[in-house]
């Protein structure tokens, strides 16, 4: 018995992982979509027109790399559901707004005529009874400093000349964004309590965890 059927995972399911930058959101999808026996849905960066034009002026492209990656993201989930479901989606489209977008509101890089135009045009796309929303999300968190010694270690250049504090303030920022999130049930799993590089075979116990959920959440929505 595969471990989808084991623990009760219905074929279609849709579940989305979300977390901060060095929290291992990659990792955590394709080990999910392995045991699951999903297809994965990553983020298309190489393709996007505006982001070597964002690093170069913010406040210039904050509010068009905004949009792309809303249509991008509102797409690509409409052809998980189109297809079927049976996917794993590395990061989801409500960080945008919730993290993203309003940090550059706060910060001034985005004004806030186009901080309202685009909130306006997410909740008309996205917060609707319409849009087909996860039917889990799985969030990662740890202690900041965890993650901010995960960062180094992977040695990505952007990442390193990127200071601590703005980690500190991403990571301040995604835990106010999932303690009030409700688009979809949550499933909050700690990075320190498990090591799926080292340990690849926790992946069952965290599928274990998935399966009760979706079953808690299946019984609240009869």
């Amino acid at each position: 018995m595969n471990l989808r059927d084991k623990y009760g995972i219905p074929a279609n399911a849709v579940i989305t992982i979300a977390g901060t930058v060095g929290v291992g959101k990659s990792t955590m999808t394709k080990a999910l979509a392995e045991g699951l026996n999903f297809r994965t849905s990553f983020e298309k960066v190489d393709t996007n027109p505006y982001l070597d034009k964002f690093y170069d002026d913010f406040e210039k492209w904050s509010f068009h790399l905004q949009v792309y990656f809303l249509a991008e993201r509102f797409k690509e989930q409409k052809r998980i559901f189109e297809y079927g479901g049976g996917f794993i989606q590395d990061r989801s489209i409500y960080e945008d707004t919730g993290i993203f977008a309003k940090m550059h509101y706060d910060k001034g890089t985005m004004s806030p005529t186009d901080y309202e135009t685009y909130t306006n045009l997410f909740d008309a796309m996205v917060m609707t009874p319409y849009f087909p929303h996860p039917d889990l999300l799985v969030y990662l968190e740890g202690p900041i400093d965890h993650i901010i010694a995960r960062i180094q270690e992977r040695g990505r250049a952007m990442e390193q000349q990127t200071s601590n504090d703005y980690w500190y303030e991403m990571h301040e920022r995604y835990e106010n964004w999932i303690n009030s999130f409700n688009s979809c049930p949550v499933l909050r799993l700690d990075i320190n309590d498990y090591d799926l590089v080292k340990q690849p075979s926790q992946i069952e116990g965290i599928i274990e965890r998935i399966g009760y959920m979706l079953e808690q959440t299946s019984h609240l929505r009869k």
